[in-house]
């Protein structure tokens, strides 16, 4: 009888940590587990919120009626590591000391794998995290910028997109080695990537560009940016902060809830539907633009995210693209079980946890 295996799936973000503990795939408790913005600020910096939240996600267990020792793995979302290759990794001291030293961003994500291998640990367990921020299978010529010392880099929602790249690939009847995707992940922050080959040849970066997001910017002019860094306006951290959480819709419009604006554009807000219109039309160009990078030779545009439940948004892109192929939509993200369903491959010999060195 095939033995059914039960994760623990963590996913930390800035105000709460999500976890899930699953047995092959079926949802046995789901809890968010919300910071208040005053215990955040207690903390000098992410790594600092270790013990505080490992502590969280035990007493959650045990308020669920489970122990670590019930658990066959824990798998948590992975950092901002260097560059890998998309897949499951096992939680090692190199991949821990590169979590505490070496990443190219702090984020609350850099947590999940120090937090799966510390619950783990102890109990003999394997910790994994699956298709990191970092995945980076870019081909040689998609990293060509317009300078030399200043490469595009591969950091995108790729836990979700390789996700639904399966689902995807399921429900065309084609392995997911044998489809070709243009993919757009619409959140917080948008991200796109072209699927070819069982690899994300090419992505866009939503920390550099893009779609303007609810929170970001994305794309923008490149001497007016110039000249209000030297304009000695703001500080470096206010100018990152403007480009990367008070952008995008919050910038237009005062607030990152797309379902707030759509209220407004309902009772007549013509600049809430100016910009969100716009915020479509730009997701409907990178769409184009990854479509190019397989000379228009694909099998679908998919997209998912927690904004493709917006019909009016989704149906403002569908119009722009559709007469390039098939158009599919998975709203929502699913991370903690896209989290649990990496570990299963792994745990079920479908797959070799990869090594990260």
């Amino acid at each position: 009888m095939k033995k059914k295996f039960k994760v623990l799936a963590i996913n930390p973000g800035s105000t709460s940590t999500k976890i899930a503990v699953y047995e092959e795939g079926k949802d046995l408790f789901e809890e968010v587990i919300r910071h208040s913005t005053e215990e955040i600020a207690a903390f000098a910096d992410i790594y600092a919120q270790y013990d505080y939240r490992l502590d969280m996600v035990e007493k959650a267990l045990v308020k669920h009626g489970y122990a670590v020792s019930d658990l066959d793995a824990v798998v948590g979302r992975g950092g901002a590591l260097k560059p890998i290759s998309g897949g499951t990794y096992e939680v090692n001291d190199a991949m821990v000391d590169d979590l505490y030293h070496r990443v190219q961003t702090q984020h609350a994500s850099n947590l999940g794998g120090l937090i799966a291998r510390g619950l783990a640990k102890p109990h003999s367990l394997p910790a994994f995290i699956v298709d990191p921020v970092c995945v980076d299978e870019m081909e040689p010529i998609a990293r060509i910028s317009g300078w030399p010392e200043m490469p595009r880099r591969s950091i995108f929602h790729a836990l979700n997109l390789k996700a639904t790249a399966r689902r995807a690939a399921h429900d065309l009847g084609k392995n997911l080695e044998d489809v070709t995707l243009v993919m757009g992940h619409l959140g917080g922050g948008i991200s796109f990537a072209v699927q070819q080959n069982g690899r994300m040849i090419d992505v866009c970066n939503p920390m550099d560009g893009g779609a303007f997001s609810p929170e970001r910017t994305g794309y923008l002019p490149l001497s007016p940016l110039v000249e209000l860094c030297y304009s000695g306006r703001y500080t470096f951290q206010e100018m990152m902060r403007k480009m990367i959480g008070l952008g995008g819709l919050t910038a237009h419009l005062g607030t990152g809830d797309a379902r707030e604006v759509e209220a407004r554009i309902e009772a007549g807000d013509e600049q809430a539907k100016l910009v969100y219109q716009a915020m479509a039309y730009q997701i409907a160009k990178e769409i184009g633009a990854m479509a190019t990078v397989v000379n228009g030779s694909f099998d679908a545009i998919v997209l998912t995210g927690g904004l493709s439940y917006s019909k009016c948004l989704v149906e403002w892109v569908r119009e722009r693209v559709q007469f390039m192929g098939k158009f599919m939509v998975y709203p929502g993200e699913d991370e903690l079980l896209a989290l649990s369903q990496g570990a299963l491959r792994v745990l079920h010999g479908e797959e070799t946890a990869k090594v990260y060195e």
